[in-house]
């Protein structure tokens, strides 16, 4: 049995070879073979590449110099954010399965894995710290937080607000969720533990399994149903061809005054422009935003300027633990997939 694993700047080959390892594969020999994909990087200077292949895909960037003659005969394939190319898995007639343990699916040809029949295994590294982070910025933006901080450390002692009129707390407002996968499904768990109604839309989950799992929501039929009814909306999809873009004025239009906007996901999830003019002109309470169009800002960003926004700059999944040891889960989840033939993390 041939395994290639891709280590980079953020997950060592050294971790995947140890996770691989005691993955339930089968009883044969496991011949493991490592790349590398830009690891001799620091954190600062790979953060290029990851942008790179978030916005041009697996096909566009430099994949592993010698990994195709591998793939020829591998049978799996794990990696955290190295392309998953269209050659890639062409070149590999006997491949099993792949693996990756990253937050979205950017750097794998999803397509060709389908028409090839070759599950994917996809394992969201930063599911919990992005869910926590995301309920943070529901509070910090709807209690000002992050703003009265700013206004003390600029020497000013600010108790008036522009969502004054609005202000209220978590449980009496009602979360709309658009996504409901992992990530989506950890920020219901954390909403239900505090109360909190929840609605969601999400056309692709098995409301039968939701429900098993014990959380609990109203699923809507349409975007525009959640995005009427919602006091805070927070988005947890992929960017894909069908979902770029998909927020615009015409949803955002829908939005009740009183209401706010949450991306922890992706920046181009959301027509920039459109978001901007409804901050601009006070048509929404305010917006929270861990992802923007710019990363970083220029100085002259119109982002700057608002009042009502609350901006971090891509942290949502950045603890010390979830990152570097995110092989591991993938191993619990291909390990599980092995043996029931199931998973929630699965995409064929």
């Amino acid at each position: 049995m041939k395994i290639v694993v891709i280590g980079d700047a953020l997950v060592s080959s050294r971790t995947l070879i140890e996770a691989v390892q005691v993955m339930n594969l089968g009883e044969e020999e496991k011949e493991i073979i490592a790349y590398e994909w830009y690891s001799d990087l620091t954190k600062d200077e790979f953060q290029e590449h990851i942008l790179d292949i978030e916005r041009n895909g697996p096909d566009n960037v430099i994949i592993p110099k010698g990994i195709l003659l591998d793939l020829k005969d591998a049978d799996y394939l794990f990696c955290h954010y190295a392309p998953v190319s269209s050659e890639m898995i062409q070149v590999a007639p006997k491949l099993k399965m792949v693996g990756t343990c990253r937050g979205g699916l950017e750097n794998v040809n999803i397509k060709i894995l389908r028409e090839k029949s070759i599950p994917l295994i996809h394992v969201i590294r930063n599911a919990d710290p992005v869910a926590d982070f995301t309920l943070g910025l529901m509070l910090a933006e709807t209690r000002n937080i992050a703003r009265a901080h700013c206004a003390i450390k600029n020497g000013k002692w600010e108790k008036s607000f522009s969502n004054d009129s609005y202000k209220t707390i978590l449980t009496n407002q009602t979360v709309g969720v658009v996504g409901a996968g992992y990530i989506g499904k950890q920020l219901i768990k954390r909403l239900n533990g505090l109360n909190v109604p929840v609605l969601v839309f999400d056309p692709f989950v098995n409301q039968d399994n939701f429900r098993r799992l014990g959380l609990v929501a109203s699923f809507v039929d349409s975007l525009e149903q959640l995005f009427k009814e919602s006091d805070i909306v927070s988005l947890h999809m992929r960017v894909t061809p069908d979902t770029k873009h998909i927020i615009n004025k015409d949803l955002l239009n829908l939005m009740k005054p009183s209401s706010y906007l949450i991306n922890s996901a992706r920046a181009d999830l959301i027509v920039e422009s459109d978001l901007l003019d409804i901050l601009q002109r006070k048509g929404i309470a305010g917006a929270a935003l861990d992802v923007n169009w710019t990363e970083p800002l220029m100085s002259d960003s119109p982002w700057l300027s608002l009042t009502n926004v609350t901006l971090t700059p891509h942290i949502a999944g950045d603890t010390i633990d979830a990152i570097p040891k995110s092989p591991f889960l993938l191993k619990d989840v291909v390990n599980e997939y092995l043996k029931t033939g199931y998973s929630d993390m699965i995409i064929k």
